[in-house]
Parts: C-alpha cells; structure tokens; sequence
C-alpha cells in the first residue's frame, strides 16, 4: 500500500503521516524545493522513518501540482490513497493567497490524483465550508451555506464544491472543527481561533488577583478540536470500507459557548474568570447599519484598533464570538465506533494548551525585552537620582548604555553616584537643580538640551512625602503648597520643558513615579496623594492628546519602599516594604513595555472597591487611620527612642495591605 500526502509539513499533516507509519507501505509527501530544510526538520523531530517517508519534489501552485511526468509515471497506479491537506487556515490572509492555495492548490492536486490513478482521494475541508450558516449543519449539506462574504470561508468551501463535482476519483472528505494544540503534549504551531484571546487572558491575571470576577461575552458554540483527534480520525476513518463519496464532521458533539472555552483558558493560565457574561446576541436587536454607522466613527474605530492592537486580536475574529453554526456528526461518529477515538473534554487538556503557548508561542516572547534595547543611546533624564528608587534606576540605565543624566538639589551626593557609575563605565551627566523652584526647572531643561540636544526618557522620581493627619495640619497649609510645588509643578515644568522637543521628533517617553495611595486614598497622605494625583490626572489628559504624536505616558503607582523620605515614621521599620532595587525594577518594566500604568494587584483592588462601595471602602480607611497614629515628627515632637513600638494588629494590618501607605 502506498500513500501520496500533500501538507505533511503542516500541523494535521505531521501527525497524520505519524498515524500512516503505524500501517505498511510507502508515504510520498509532496514538498517545495525551498521547503526541503523545513521537512528535514519535521521528519528529524516526529523520527519518520526516511526509508518509508519519501519526499516529492513539486508546488501546489503548479499544475499536477508541479511534478514532472518522469514522476508521475513512477507513481502511477501506486497510490492507494491521496491525502489533500494544503491549504491556508489564516483568518486573516488576503483572497488572492487563500483563493491560490485553497482553490487552485485543490484544483492540481486533483488532477494530479487522477493522473496518478489514486484510489481514493482523501480532502481536509473544515467546518469554514458552512460559513455562518444559522442552525444545524448536516455532514450531507454543502450548497445550504451562507455568510461566505469571507475569503477564508468562501475558499474553504468552493475548494469543497471541486471535490464533489470530481467525477475521475472517490473521494471522502472530512471537516474538522477548529483545531487547537495535541491534548497530550499542548504542541500547537501558531497562533489561531482561541489562541488570540490568550494575550488578553494573561494581561488579566497580571492586572488581577484569580478569584477577582470580570465582565466578559458569552457568545455563541465554538467548535474546537485537538489535532490528534482529528488525525486519528482520519487515518482510521480513511481505511474504513465503503465509506466513499461521504463527508465526516471531526467535531465535538458537544460545543461550549466562547464565554466558557474563554473561561476554561482563563482557569488553565490562573486568571480571573469571566463571571458575568453578557450575551453579545442581545445587540442583534439594534438595525445592522446603525451598527456599522456606529463603528465606522473614527473616534471608535481608533478605540478598537488600539485594544486589538494591545491584546493581539485580528478584527476579523470577532465576527465568529456569535459564531451561529451547529454541527451534526452522526456520520463520523458512526464510522468512529468502537474505535475508541473520540473528542476529550476541553476542561482535561486546556492547561496543556496554555503551559505550550506560554513557554513557545507568547508573542512577548519575541519581543525585545532587554533594558539595553530600548535605552541604549538614549538620552534618560532621572529626578532625585542621587539616591533611592533614582540612583538605583539610575544604575540600571547606565549599565545598559543609556546617556543617563541624574538631576538632585544635593551637590556631594549626587557627583559621588555621578562618579561611581561612571567609573563603572557608565555614560553619566549630573546636573544640580531645585525642582520646587520653576525659574530653576527652566535653567535645567536648556542645560540638558544644549548639552545632548534631546530627551528620550524623562523620569519624574524627585519628590516630597508628608505624612500628616489634617487635623494636625490646620496652621500648616504650607504642608499642601510645597507638595504641589515639587510633585506636581516641578515635574510638570519639566514635562512641559522637554515636550516641543519630543513632539518634533514624534518619539518620547514621560515616566511619572506616583505612589499606591492615588488608588488606596491612604488617610494622613492628603498632602502627598493629592500632589501625586493631580500628576496622574495630568498624564492622563496628556496621553489622549499626545498618544497620535509617538508620545507615551506612563504613571508608576509606587508601593511603600524603604528609602530616606519614609525614615521619620519609625513604624514603616516594621511594615513591609519595597527596597529601592525592587523599586527600580519597576521602573525597568515601565521603560520597557510603555504601559500606561505600574501598579501591584492591591493598588487595582481598592480603586475598584472604593469605586463599587465606596462606603465599605471608607470603613476600612478610618480603621486604619484610627489603627496608625501620627509619627512623633508630624506632632511636631522629638522622636524618642523609647516611642512605642508597633503593636501585632498594626503589623498584621500593613502586612495584609502590603505596599499601602498608612
């Protein structure tokens, strides 16, 4: 017995030619000149066995699929089954390739068939071929399609309509439902159907503590199906007798709907689950040009684009989230029995699915995530670099070949960390400068632009923390006046300084180091949080203006970290803390990824509970204003070495809100 497979190299194709190996004979798989190095490859890894798997030389893209008749002779007669898996499965590839490789690429492998007088031609469809048919698709409907607008689904199913009209050959089809990676090992070879969601399931268990209910879609049944399944089917339905002239459906008899095969991925990769789910069919009742008159609004387009854009999700996708198609497989299943091939349960391999996708196909993966790639060469301004969270960012950045400029108000101290990390061969320009003073942010920013010409990374870290109960602060509003004078208008000097600059060159990063009491609203940080605040608020504005001109923002909501400015408060001793080099990680994580906000999972927690129950979220604040009392240096007393030390229920408290100011 011998077989002829097209698309071997492809992701059913391999396991399929691993099946035809079990069995006797001779595979011959089609393979383009170009594509001989990638074959070794697949051949080396699966172990196919090179006596018995013969590569053929040839295109799918030529008539008999480019064989010369020297070949076709020597095959003749030879071959008892054809497989026909070629094709392109991308939902997002143009009509001229998938009308070349689906269409045309099926048009010459049946001929091809014939002249090699093939017993049987064997042709991978896929369930594309029903289009958006609403209902209950039968394995003997084919012209009954509808919604082919596609390309994908209307090559998927006029490369169908050639194999039914094929009066030359028998021919046996199969339509697999949407394949997803080996239930056993999770290998999958690209990213695909659910797979795009993937992105946006981990930047929601990165935001998000696990048991964190979300808002998501319900959707309607996504027909998915792990390649194993689909090419033990065939195989085994292939050698079945007297099954000729039928089309077998190789999906699950029982689909889940997308809002739950999203929810199982979300359990497999640790993410919070979607728990309120909305139906996205209930939108069917507004008129479909409203719909379209509504998206086609360039402000919402842009909107759309830009999340798709963030979470990796093709636009084209979506319109298969109220996919209406069922599937009857009665003729599969029938021809399956007793075989003990059948579709496994999502819920039992999806983590596999994920643990693969993660650890070879997450397209952050393959991004430049070294500090040296995005700052080398870059001119990186650091306020309050002399020390702290600054000097230890400072110290990244140099390391990694950015022309780092540290800016502090302390002469001695900030020429020593000058001096130390140049010696460490460090590209490092120190400049003296009082941030609380405008005329002085003036005189700094044409400094650093005479001296370097540009800045690419601005970091506004300098700041000043008061740690204050109102009520001791009624003959202190200087309190406020300063806080705002450094924290917001210092930085804002500098960011309105470097903007022209930035803005000409269409390319510039703001980098804002707010603290975790924005979100958490700590009691006795009134001075401190609103300066902060209005920082953030100002960012936020900006980036809606700016974003269009290359210009990111990105606001850092900094835990409680162990540096000189919480010193006055000997309890923060015996809370937990951030060390400035974990600090400065964050930092790294802001310059590299350019999100929009660095914050920890608790900061996100208590802006939403203050935002849902803002009443609850006030309770828990006045226990802890009430739990913490004023440091000696707030009342204005001398700190005493005998000053009570924090009691167990303090500790335990800032332990379980950890990072929070209090």
């Amino acid at each position: 017995m011998s077989y002829f497979v097209t698309g071997a190299t492809g992701f059913i194709g391999r396991f399929l030619v691993g099946n035809l190996l079990r069995r006797k004979g001779t595979i011959h798989v089609l393979v383009r000149k170009d594509s001989r190095a990638k074959f070794d490859a697949i051949a080396a890894k699966m172990g196919w066995d090179p006596k018995r798997v013969m590569p053929v030389e040839g295109d799918m893209t030529q008539p008999r699929c480019g064989l010369a008749a020297a070949q076709v002779r020597a095959l003749k007669g030879k071959v008892k089954h054809f497989f026909h898996l070629a094709a392109i499965y991308d939902l997002t590839a143009g009509l001229e390739a998938q009308q070349a490789a689906n269409v045309d690429g099926t048009r010459h492998a049946l001929d091809l068939a014939a002249a090699l007088e093939a017993g049987c031609f064997h042709h991978a469809s896929s369930i594309a071929a029903a289009g958006l048919y609403p209902g209950i698709f039968r394995e003997d409907m084919f012209d009954e399609a509808e919604g082919l607008d596609d390309p994908y689904l209307r090559t998927k199913h006029e490369s169908e309509r050639l194999v039914r009209e094929e009066t030359r050959l028998k021919w046996r089809i199969y339509r697999p439902g949407m394949v997803v990676g080996h239930s056993q090992t999770g290998e999958i070879d690209k990213i695909d159907g659910p797979y795009y969601f993937f992105t946006l399931i981990k930047k929601l268990r990165q935001t998000l503590p696990p048991w964190m209910p979300t808002l998501g879609l319900e959707g309607g049944r996504i027909n998915l199906v792990p390649v194993d399944f689909v090419a033990d089917a065939m195989d085994h339905i292939a050698h079945r007798p007297r099954l000729d002239g039928h089309t077998f459906h190789l999906t699950d008899p029982e689909p889940m709907r997308v809002g739950e095969v999203l929810n199982t991925f979300c359990r497999a990769g640790h993410a919070p689950e979607m728990t309120m789910r909305i139906d996205a069919r209930m939108f069917a009742f507004v008129p479909g040009s409203i719909r379209t008159a509504v998206g086609n609004l360039p402000p919402v387009r842009r909107m759309l684009g830009m999340l798709l854009r963030d979470f990796r999700i093709p636009k084209d996708v979506l319109k298969f989230i109220t996919y209406p198609t069922r599937f009857d497989s009665r003729e599969a299943e029938r021809a399956l029995k007793g075989s003990g091939i059948a579709v496994p349960r999502l819920d039992d391999y999806a983590w596999r699915l994920w643990d693969y996708w993660e650890r070879h196909l997450d397209p952050d993966l393959f991004v430049d995530r070294t500090l040296r790639g995005k700052v080398r060469n870059k001119v990186v301004v650091i306020t309050g670099g002399s020390s702290g969270i600054g000097l230890s960012t400072a110290r990244r950045v140099a390391e990694a070949g950015a022309v780092t400029v540290i800016v502090a108000r302390g002469r001695e101290e900030l020429f020593r960390a000058r001096d130390e990390m140049k010696a460490a061969g460090g590209k490092v320009h120190a400049y003296t400068a009082d941030l609380a003073d405008l005329a002085d942010c003036d005189r700094l920013v044409a400094e650093i632009l005479e001296a370097h010409g540009h800045v690419d990374v601005l970091i506004n870290n300098a700041g000043r923390s008061i740690r204050r109960s109102i009520e001791l602060s009624y003959d202190r509003f200087h309190d406020f006046e300063r806080t705002m004078q450094l924290n917001y208008f210092g930085s804002l000097r500098l960011i309105m300084g470097f903007m022209p600059s930035m803005t000409r060159r269409r390319k510039g990063h703001i980098i804002n180091v707010s603290s975790i009491g924005v979100l958490a609203n700590s009691p006795r940080f009134s001075a401190y949080v609103a300066s902060k605040a209005a920082l953030d608020a100002f960012s936020r504005c900006a980036q809606g203006e700016l974003s269009g001109k290359g210009i990111s923002f990105t606001t850092v909501n900094m835990p409680l970290v162990k540096t000189p400015m919480i010193a006055p408060t000997r309890m923060y001793e015996s809370v937990p803390t951030l060390t400035p080099e974990d600090a400065a990680e964050l930092m790294v994580r802001a310059i590299i990824e350019r999100p929009s906000r660095i914050t920890t999972r608790l900061g996100v927690f208590a802006a939403l509970i203050n935002a849902v129950a803002p009443k609850a979220y006030e309770v828990i604040m006045n226990t802890a204003f009430e739990l913490f009392p004023d440091s000696a240096a707030a009342r204005g007393d001398k700190p005493s070495a005998k000053e009570r030390a924090p009691s167990q229920e303090q500790i335990a408290f800032a332990a379980l809100m950890r990072g929070v100011h209090w």
